[in-house]
């Protein structure tokens, strides 16, 4: 009996070990994991919050201009209504000399913006005064729905630069404002741009209304026996737990 006791106990002893040794193993696995996990969400948040250059367009990634007057970089318009805003601007080229390119991306690069992009842009496909003359640069950056825009100096005799600028942050915008309406954005900037550059009158920024319901001040018939049946609820729940308490205090006092 002594024996199979001690045989027991050395048995249980050397599972006592083996359970420790895994259990050393476990914690070594453990914090290996831990370390890769935090890694892991650091590399994560990193690629959340750091603008990915990937993302960005630069310039230098617009190809030369060559008859093109739609660059959708950002890729938000569908093919009818870019085949429309091309035609009409190819009718005013011919009809006028005067150019409109509309452009959009969808990232700018680090400390640039949709004006200074224009600009640049506008430099890198019209590299002089001549060239430049009668010429309308527009862009839009879908990220921050920001525009910026850019004329030729004969341009600015039919357009100043007031009305260029009421076009980008005011026409085009207006539509993004209730839903990101890319293709209308840039058809009522179209619109404007024709008008002004064929020397008709300009028509103006959309005029954003503000309907106001004068009947909603007052409360409807539907809306007051709704209020009413509310409150008789409420009662009946406050009735419902105030008066069995009222009641058991009655009984525990008496």
């Amino acid at each position: 009996m002594r024996y199979e006791a001690q045989q027991g106990q050395v048995r249980l002893t050397g599972i006592l070990i083996e359970m420790k040794q895994l259990y050393g193993r476990f914690e070594g696995w453990k914090q290996h994991i831990g370390n890769w996990l935090v890694i892991l969400f650091l590399v994560l948040l990193g690629t959340q919050i750091l603008p990915n250059p990937a993302y960005a367009t630069g310039v230098y990634e617009i190809p030369p201009l060559s008859g093109t007057w739609l660059v959708d970089k950002a890729d938000v318009f569908s093919l009818l209504n870019a085949g429309q805003i091309s035609g009409s601007l190819e009718k005013l080229a011919k009809d006028t000399g005067n150019e409109v390119h509309m452009v959009t991306i969808r990232r700018l690069d680090y400390g640039e913006t949709a004006q200074t992009f224009a600009d640049k842009l506008f430099d890198k496909w019209f590299s002089t005064e001549e060239a430049q003359a009668h010429q309308v640069v527009l862009v839009l950056d879908t990220v921050t729905n920001t525009t910026g825009i850019r004329t030729g100096a004969a341009v600015k005799d039919l357009m100043s630069d007031d009305i260029a600028k009421s076009i980008a942050s005011e026409t085009v915008v207006a539509p993004l404002r209730q839903g990101n309406k890319y293709n209308q954005a840039f058809s009522d900037g179209r619109d404007r741009l024709v008008a002004v550059l064929s020397g008709k009158e300009d028509p103006g920024p959309p005029k954003i209304v503000s309907k106001v319901d004068a009947e909603s001040r007052f409360a409807k018939a539907e809306e007051t026996k709704s209020s009413n049946a509310t409150v008789w609820v409420i009662g009946l729940l406050i009735a419902a737990t105030v008066i069995p308490m009222a009641t058991y205090y009655l009984y525990v006092k008496n």
